[in-house]
């Protein structure tokens, strides 16, 4: 999962783009990049990894001329070992084209053997994301007039949407064309589109993958980029759009909502916020049924996006919220970092305990999700070593059993606690002294009760349903070896 960002004004926008990928931070902390046009037609690239305030200094910014725009934070997924595969990604034929993806390709192995072979196109990183660029750029490059029209750009990403399959939400600039925007036919990955209007009462655009973005920059949402749709802005601001797809479906990953959104977003006409509070609520009646039997104290919530959700629960069954645990807002969040050593190494300097709220008491702990469980089991030890007599946890999502293979590394059966356990199973790992999970159905309803038009959600590490129909063991396989954490780790060694 990436954050992505695309805008086009009628004034600079390197720091409206370094602005947006900031807010956007905590989509992915693995690397930055950006991309800005100037008037003579000239790229400006900086990608690096590392946060965003590391990767862009005075120097960078300064060179980073021009009125529109694209930037990326990644998050480690396949293709993201190196500098070299931060995004954006660029090709100098036809026009110049630079690109950036949110999202996973599951037919990325085959698409790189056509490129090269076919179109005698060279991908020169593990990426998905440049394969994606390329494709892209072949499909532009039939067209041989100059110059293009929104049709032949939207022609282009109709046929793309023909050989490329998985997740992908993408903002791109063509030279001498100005800013492309697409969201996959699922619309799996989210995208949504903003509009400011400037003093001469003309507009200025912004793509990005959450409304905060908009809202940080003054941008008015003005809706979501539909699955399958494009988005074409012009250098002198026209605005223009298109289905791209011919059987578009409706299939956000729930997953967002769950963990990796801002609370403060609204996507696909879901606010998180809301949706969060839903999840409490609903979480709160299953403990009320199904733990008659358990006296508990104090809810104290996993900070931070547990937070929302915890203060319901304890509304719901009529106990103390307490904040229990003081967290370090300068280490990142431990499931999106590459490394099992790492993440295990990021929970203790993360979190510390406030020993007043678990002496003696039995405590119920509320996350957001387990998904390698040691996470959970280290915040259970840290729980009892302040002094709680029993410790519950309780998730606002299911158990997750499948490997996900639309941009969350989630590549490994193997490394997800729940994958062919039983919840009792589970809890001994953990230590837990009891455990619930959310049931599918009560977080499906949760999240679509802002908008009852989405009937399906992505919920492949859930039920090990894949909305694409092209997922078999075999892809995985292949997916699970190019995110192999350890080649990760040594690859930044080796960097080093």
């Amino acid at each position: 999962m990436c954050g992505i960002v695309g805008i086009a004004c009628f004034t600079p926008v390197n720091q409206s783009i370094y602005d947006a990928l900031t807010v956007l931070q905590h989509r992915g902390q693995d690397a930055a990049g950006m991309v800005t046009v100037d008037a003579v037609n000239c790229f400006h690239m900086r990608k690096a990894n590392g946060l965003v305030s590391n990767v862009f200094k005075t120097c960078h910014m300064q060179r980073m001329q021009g009125n529109i725009g694209i930037g990326h934070v990644r998050y480690p997924t396949a293709g993201s070992g190196r500098a070299s595969e931060a995004q954006p990604f660029y090709v100098n034929s036809p026009y110049g084209i630079t690109l950036a993806h949110n999202g996973n390709l599951t037919n990325a192995n085959s698409l790189r053997k056509s490129l090269f072979e076919d179109s005698h196109r060279h991908v020169n990183t593990t990426s998905d994301s440049e394969i994606l660029l390329n494709i892209f750029a072949q499909e532009v490059q039939c067209f041989k007039h100059h110059p293009l029209t929104s049709t032949d750009i939207f022609a282009a990403v109709a046929e793309l949407h023909h050989k490329v399959r998985g997740a992908y939400a993408c903002v791109a600039i063509i030279i001498g064309h100005g800013l492309v925007a697409f969201r996959d036919p699922h619309g799996i990955r989210l995208l949504v589109i903003g509009q400011r209007q400037v003093a001469d009462g003309r507009f200025e655009y912004m793509v990005a993958s959450e409304s905060v973005a908009l809202d940080t920059l003054g941008f008015r949402l003005l809706r979501d980029v539909e699955p399958g749709e494009a988005i074409h802005i012009t250098g002198d601001g026209q605005l223009f759009s298109q289905q791209c797809a011919d059987h578009p479906k409706h299939n956000p990953c729930i997953f967002e909502y769950v963990y990796f959104a801002r609370p403060d977003s609204l996507l696909d006409k879901i606010s998180v916020y809301s949706a969060r509070v839903r999840m409490g609520a609903r979480l709160g009646l299953k403990i009320i049924r199904e733990w008659k039997d358990r006296n508990i104290d104090v809810v104290i919530p996993i900070p931070e996006t547990s937070c929302d959700i915890a203060l319901e629960i304890a509304r719901v069954i009529n106990k103390p919220y307490r904040q229990g645990f003081v967290k370090n807002r300068y280490v990142g969040r431990t499931f999106i970092m590459p490394g099992q050593k790492l993440r295990r190494s990021a929970v203790k300097h993360k979190l510390n305990a406030n020993r007043e709220e678990f002496r003696g008491k039995n405590v119920l702990l509320v996350d957001d999700s387990i998904v390698r469980g040691t996470t959970s089991e280290q915040i259970i030890e840290m729980a009892r070593e302040a002094g709680a007599q029993n410790v519950y946890l309780a998730s606002a999502a299911p158990e997750i059993r499948f490997p996900n293979v639309y941009g969350i590394n989630m590549p490994s059966k193997n490394e997800l606690i729940a994958h062919g356990r039983e919840v009792e199973d589970i809890r001994k790992l953990i230590g837990a002294d009891a455990l619930i999970f959310q049931d599918l159905s009560d977080l499906i309803e949760a999240v679509r009760e802002d908008n009852l038009e989405i009937t399906q959600f992505e919920c492949s590490v859930f039920d090990g349903i894949y909305v694409t129909q092209d997922v078999d063991q075999r892809s995985i396989e292949n997916l699970q070896l190019l995110r192999n954490d350890d080649v990760q780790v040594l690859q930044r060694v080796n960097e080093i």
